[in-house]
């Protein structure tokens, strides 16, 4: 009986203090025309906006843009089960790992957490192929998820040569296919269990890249992440590759809790 209620106590707790996490990201949708995409957004800690819109009319905040300390950005795209439209469940795996005061205080940065509607994908392939050819445009929420980031840019103090993505499971396959589209974007990308086109590869050579993977992940196949890498690797780059023998699918929470990713991770920037 001990036991039980000690587990309900640390149940509560954990529960508890992920609230108060989501707590700090801003619930936002984004609409143009008749499109739209709800959207998380965490803002650091005294951070000084830029503009904001009133009736669709710009308006400047500021006397000088120039005084402005600037931050990084990180992207983050969930995985299949946090689909919907409730604006909440794509920080399930996340809110008390980026938001974290401590993680803050090391790494103050924007995190953005756009949430894909049901039915759709950040990438409109199946999953459980050996390999894919990347579609032609990118999809509805991938494209909505580009103009918010441009919105971003535009309305607060980030410094576009430091944004950073990262996704899950869906979000991996999200994240390889956001950089081979938008190689001069992003300083750096963190796929975890996901896929890419491995046609793709000398169009994101210079993308400094860290994978992670499952090497009995059955959802996801370990080959996708493992042939994106080969592929880089054969024409001369050298991007970072993680494996965990005795994990599967779920190995998400192991590689966001590896210190020396940040370390890795807030170092790189755009070279202009």
């Amino acid at each position: 009986m001990i036991k039980k209620t000690s587990f309900i106590i640390l149940f509560i707790a954990l529960s508890i203090n992920m609230f108060a996490q989501e707590e700090k990201f801003e619930k936002l949708i984004y609409i143009k025309d008749t499109k739209s995409l709800p959207y998380r957004l965490f803002v650091p800690a005294n951070v000084t906006k830029k503009y904001d819109y009133k009736d669709g009319v710009k308006i400047n905040l500021l006397h000088s843009k120039n005084d402005i300390k600037k931050y990084p950005l990180i992207l983050f795209l969930h995985g299949a089960g946090e689909r919907g439209s409730n604006n909440e469940t794509q920080l399930t795996h996340i809110a008390d790992v980026f938001a974290d005061d401590k993680f803050q205080e090391d790494y103050p940065c924007f995190v953005l957490a756009p949430q894909c509607p049901n039915e759709l994908k950040w990438v409109e392939v199946s999953w459980s192929l050996d390999s894919h050819i990347q579609p032609e445009s990118p999809s509805y929420s991938m494209d909505l998820t580009m103009q918010i980031i441009e919105q971003l840019i535009d309305s607060y103090p980030i410094d576009e040569n430091r944004l950073y993505v990262t996704g899950l499971s869906m979000g991996g396959y999200g994240a390889w296919d956001i950089i081979s589209r938008y190689p001069q974007k992003f300083a750096a990308a963190v796929p975890v269990c996901g896929g890419g086109d491995e046609n793709t590869a000398f169009a994101i050579s210079k993308t400094p890249i860290w994978a992670f993977h499952g090497t009995k992940d059955r959802a996801v196949k370990v080959s996708r992440s493992r042939n994106m890498i080969n592929a880089i690797r054969d024409i001369g780059a050298n991007p970072k590759y993680t494996e965990y023998p005795n994990l599967g699918h779920l190995c998400w929470d192991e590689a966001y809790a590896t210190k020396e990713l940040y370390v890795w991770l807030f170092a790189q920037k755009l070279k202009n």
